[in-house]
């Protein structure tokens, strides 16, 4: 799909320009991140203070290990972090609500012109899940596209059973909904059953409904349901890597002006991620790290 391509090119840009000398910077944006040292090293004294983190409920895995990892580092600092959904996180952010915006998905225009700030600190996979007992193992982006629009309504017509296609989505303020409806070319023309409000109830309707259909973020996938191969390609962090397996899509950070703008606390927060530490946290949870 031209769509698919353009979004992927879009991401390896962003890669690409993600890492400076070791340090994250702002995709798209002018200014750098700080030194992959934390700001404790470079002042000789201990961090203390909080962290706010608000959004993607897709990116609830890489913040909680991430927030883990960083308060061992740094004990006098608490990270805090809501669930909100990607648009409502990054709402709160350009109000000051919290010191970063979690979207799992780029940025919109509108949010930019608000002073968001898009920090791309890794890449993730959607996968397509089914319930464990359907024989269709397997599909094409169009025959995706068209469950997801209601041309194509039983399993039969794929292959398998004569059981209706139960389809499974996000609400309307998730990234993971946005990211999956424009690398497919199906905004706003989808037809879901149900539209639930986090990727863990995605994935427990879809293991309890048989029929059912749905997408999840690939980190969170688990041998409750089967992972749809799409195009001939598994959902896996190679073949994303390959560019095979087309959905795909950035986990984002989102700052109100540039991270050297922020607090000292927040630039030491982009800096550990930024470390070789906070990259092993970035991989550990099953993510492609931005470089």
């Amino acid at each position: 799909m031209k769509k698919d391509k353009k979004f992927v090119k879009k991401i390896v840009a962003c890669m690409t320009a993600a890492l400076m000398a070791g340090g994250l910077i702002a995709c798209g944006g002018s200014g750098e991140a700080a030194s992959s040292e934390t700001a404790s090293e470079d002042t000789g004294a201990a961090l203390s203070g909080k962290i706010s983190l608000a959004g993607s409920t897709s990116m609830e895995k890489l913040c909680e290990a991430m927030s883990e990892s960083f308060m061992e580092a740094n004990p006098g600092v608490t990270v805090t972090v809501e669930y909100t959904g990607s648009s409502s996180g990054i709402e709160t952010l350009v109000q000051g609500g919290v010191d970063i915006g979690n979207a799992s998905r780029n940025l919109k225009d509108g949010e930019k012109e608000k002073g968001a700030v898009e920090n791309i600190v890794a890449i993730d996979g959607i996968a397509v899940i089914i319930d464990k007992d359907n024989a269709v193992k397997e599909l094409t982006s169009q025959q995706l596209a068209d469950i997801y629009t209601g041309k194509i309504t039983k399993w039969s017509e794929l292959g398998g059973s004569d059981d209706a296609i139960v389809v499974i989505g996000r609400e309307a303020a998730s990234g993971t909904r946005g990211a999956f409806e424009e690398l497919l070319e199906v905004e706003d023309a989808c037809n879901y059953a149900q539209e639930l409000d986090s990727t863990g109830a995605v994935l427990a309707k879809v293991a309890s409904t048989p029929g059912s259909i749905g997408y999840i973020s690939l980190d969170a996938l688990d041998d409750t349901v089967q992972g749809v191969s799409l195009d001939g390609a598994a959902p896996t962090v190679e073949n994303i890597t390959s560019g095979n397996y087309k959905l795909s899509r950035p986990f984002v950070m989102a700052t109100k002006g540039e991270i050297s703008e922020q607090s000292e606390l927040v630039q030491a927060w982009f800096s550990y991620i930024a470390s070789e530490e906070g990259q092993a946290v970035v991989s550990g949870v099953g993510l492609i790290l931005p470089q």
